[in-house]
């Protein structure tokens, strides 16, 4: 059976189109009054590669690991670069393979990527559950250790958000890692003036770092848009904020673990979100968009 290059889904307002051959993203995610139809997740562009996406999926790590390379109970993995222009290997493997459609329905839809023991020295499972309804988008992301041996995991979604001088973000985050040069964690402060997310524009800051004791939901608003967006992720106790000098967009992630945790020592990887999958156990995120 050929697997489809699209996948749709609708209700009421809301549009939303998969590429699960395209690392199992979202090509797009859009809200029509009738009159207009706007974009809630940035649009992509034709023909799309996984960063041209709307969102994609972390799995079975987020963010990066310095020097690409980490140590896990007296084994060293090595893993090479896997995106232009960055030392560090990021996000995994889902973002970059192809999932398969398993189950498909009007308004929902699974996809699922198996990974076989190579680089990443361990067997797993990854399943994307989509489901849409008239005022809300859930995608809830699994992943099994199918492995004989314990696996390190985290997972997190990668959602790009469109934004102008007005666009403002609302949410709870107690600390922050400054950054160096390959945006890499430095040092653990709280979140406080220039890191500080209650209630600020949040175009173009120039922020590309990771946060923790993060509440769990955001708040996106803007005067130009129809509704108010909320993001929220009760798996979720990090927060990953990209956004760029040049504005535009920014992306904000729920992740389950802080960046470069795999590079610390076992012992505070609970501390810092990392799990460890004994055999053929598994770990959930979910994250929820509501249009208010």
């Amino acid at each position: 059976m050929t697997e489809p290059d699209f996948v749709t889904l609708a209700a009421g307002p809301l549009t939303l189109v998969l590429r699960p051959a395209i690392g199992g993203s979202i090509s797009s995610f859009e809200y029509s009054d009738g009159d207009r139809t706007m974009p809630i997740l940035r649009g992509c562009r034709t023909p799309l590669t996984v960063l041209d996406a709307s969102s994609f999926p972390l799995v079975p790590y987020v963010n990066r690991i310095r020097g690409g390379q980490f140590t896990f109970r007296g084994q060293t993995v090595p893993l090479a670069p896997n995106m232009a222009g960055d030392p560090s290997p990021l996000h995994g493997q889902g973002w970059l393979n192809p999932w398969r459609v398993i189950a498909a329905s009007q308004g929902e839809t699974t996809f699922e990527y198996e990974h076989e023991a190579g680089e990443w020295p361990w067997s797993y499972r990854a399943e994307q559950r989509f489901k849409l309804d008239e005022t809300s988008l859930e995608i809830t992301l699994t992943c099994r250790n199918l492995s004989p041996d314990p696996m390190p995991c985290g997972l997190g979604q990668h959602p790009y958000f469109l934004c102008s001088p007005e666009t403002h973000i609302r949410t709870r985050v107690e600390h922050v890692w400054t950054i160096d040069e390959q945006v890499l964690p430095v040092e653990k402060i709280a979140a406080t003036g220039h890191y500080d997310l209650a209630d600020r524009a949040v175009c173009g800051l120039g922020l590309d770092h990771g946060f923790a004791g993060w509440g769990g939901s955001a708040t996106l608003s803007d005067p130009a848009w129809p509704f108010d967006l909320t993001m929220s992720s009760p798996d979720a106790a990090f927060f990953q904020l990209y956004s760029p000098h040049c504005g535009g967009l920014f992306v904000a992630e729920p992740v389950t673990h802080a960046n470069a945790a795999l590079n610390a020592p076992e012992e505070e990887w609970a501390e810092l979100g990392m799990r460890i999958l004994a055999p053929q156990e598994e770990m959930t995120l979910s994250m929820r968009l509501e249009i208010n």
